[in-house]
């Protein structure tokens, strides 16, 4: 059973979870691991697809409905015998017989979650209720990214998991930000009322390949201006901070709190933070130093600042990241290149 968390150390009672398939426990079947992942077809989750998939154990079942995702994310893995692709939408119930839920699905984007704030909030709440649903009928444990959003703009520095938060409930990013918060009250909810077995990961700022070039996202929107031979347009002051994590320490992350005893909430980013001034010079310097930077007007509701603590990853996960900043953005820009069209100038 899992230790609970819950924002503190105190423990609360809850019921067993429900038994798996008698299968499970047959002398003569051994079965492999069978693992859904919601969202799967969008960049975090196609990156920790491709992880699962390396296990010759584990047949994995994506289910997307490609707002934000694409199939050309795991074209490797179409027409394997380990993997299955579902067109679905998890505002609507599934019916698969699975072992561990990955739920990633959401737009995770400004740009794409304000365009139908709507049906952002439908897919954390209802889609969360039918992934719970579907984990409480089949037995199975579920992880559900959550989002360093839920901190809102942090009153408190860097941001623990104890911390309550400073969000705007009727904002503009409400939808995502108090969505992710009442997934997370579903999911301990059904854990203390139904003994669930869940997992809740506190994703800060991840960057690298796959994601969407024109995303609105700071870190790609830097790339794509730069590999376009725009001015990189930093949001005023520019002094606002956030902290980046390359995606093969977040799925890594990802892995062993789903592999680990402990419920969380545990937050997974990197604790380096860089203020966006300085993430635009790292840009320039890297990829074309003759770049201008321009300031731009910001967006409502924009946290000043974001960075993780990440005590308990480390004391319970043995895990924290490895990739630099200055590491990770050559391998992002590399994919940006291929994907624009755009070549290397070959210095003389």
């Amino acid at each position: 059973m899992a230790t609970n968390s819950s924002n503190g150390n105190h423990q609360t009672t809850t019921k067993q979870p429900p038994m798996p398939s008698p299968l499970r426990f047959s002398k003569f079947f051994q079965p492999n691991m069978r693992i859904l992942v919601t969202g799967g077809a969008g960049f975090i989750g196609s990156h920790l697809v491709d992880r699962l998939m390396e296990n010759e154990k584990n047949e994995v079942i994506v289910a997307d409905n490609y707002f934000t995702g694409s199939k050309d994310n795991l074209k490797k893995w179409i027409g394997h015998p380990r993997f299955e692709l579902i067109r679905h939408d998890v505002t609507e119930p599934l019916f698969v017989e699975v072992d561990q839920i990955y739920h990633l699905a959401c737009p995770a984007s400004p740009i794409f979650y304000k365009y139908n704030p709507v049906k952002t909030i439908k897919t954390n709440v209802i889609g969360t209720l039918n992934m719970l649903g579907l984990a409480k009928r089949v037995g199975a444990r579920i992880l559900l990214t959550s989002t360093s959003e839920v901190y809102g703009d942090p009153l408190v520095h860097p941001q623990p998991e104890s911390y309550w938060g400073n969000v705007n409930p009727i904002g503009v990013r409400s939808c995502y930000d108090e969505g992710k918060r009442v997934a997370e009250t579903l999911m301990f909810d059904y854990h203390r009322q139904h003994g669930l077995e869940i997992r809740i990961a506190r994703i800060f700022n991840t960057y690298g390949p796959r994601m969407n070039i024109d995303d609105g996202r700071v870190v790609s929107n830097f790339i794509a201006q730069a590999l376009r031979d725009e001015p990189l347009t930093v949001q005023s002051p520019g002094t606002q901070t956030r902290s980046f994590c390359y995606v093969s320490d977040l799925v890594d992350g990802l892995i062993r709190l789903m592999g680990g005893s402990n419920t969380g909430p545990i937050n997974l980013g990197n604790p380096g933070e860089f203020t966006m001034t300085e993430l635009a010079e790292t840009v320039k310097e890297l990829i074309n130093p003759n770049l201008h930077i321009k300031t731009v007007e910001n967006t409502p509701d924009d946290p000043q600042q974001r960075k993780p603590d990440i005590t308990k990853a480390k004391e319970l996960l043995g895990w924290e990241p490895k990739v630099k900043l200055r590491n990770g953005l050559p391998l992002m820009e590399e994919d940006f290149r291929l994907r624009l069209g755009v070549e290397k100038i070959k210095s003389s």
